[in-house]
């Protein structure tokens, strides 16, 4: 039945927005056309669609206000890596992009790599590679 995952987010320039995205690695989605007001974006393996909306939009869809990011999270999006070298290299990218990293990249638990960062709009993501094969058993 599901046939893909969008996520919407509400973001106070579309351009820059999808600016950051793209340079950290998600691919522009050419099913929807680029307005002012929306920008579609995949995320990983082209099953999860990110949209960037106004801020405006994003209100009239969701019929309550815009949380504030700076205060609150409402959400965080998890996404996975291939090794400890992309989540350092993802990293790197969020910073030159002008996102901020809130939890720097290292090990957590003995089978987890990962790191936090926020996006221009203060969404906050988490990159995390699983070594399978070291997490704990029962």
């Amino acid at each position: 039945m599901i046939k893909e995952l969008w996520l919407n987010l509400p973001v106070k320039d579309v351009q820059k927005a999808r600016e950051f995205y793209t340079s950290i690695g998600f691919e522009h989605n050419t099913r929807f056309q680029e307005t002012p007001q929306m920008a579609s974006l995949f995320v990983g393996g082209k099953k999860t669609v990110l949209m960037l909306f106004s801020e405006s939009v994003f209100q009239g869809f969701s019929q309550l206000p815009v949380a504030d990011t700076r205060e609150a999270a409402s959400v965080l999006f998890s996404i996975d890596a291939e090794s400890p070298q992309e989540i350092d290299e993802l990293a790197e990218k969020v910073k030159n992009a002008g996102g901020t990293i809130y939890g720097n990249p290292g090990e957590s638990q003995g089978w987890m790599y990962g790191c936090g960062f926020t996006d221009l709009d203060g969404h906050r993501w988490s990159a995390i590679y699983m070594d399978m094969s070291k997490m704990p058993q029962g």
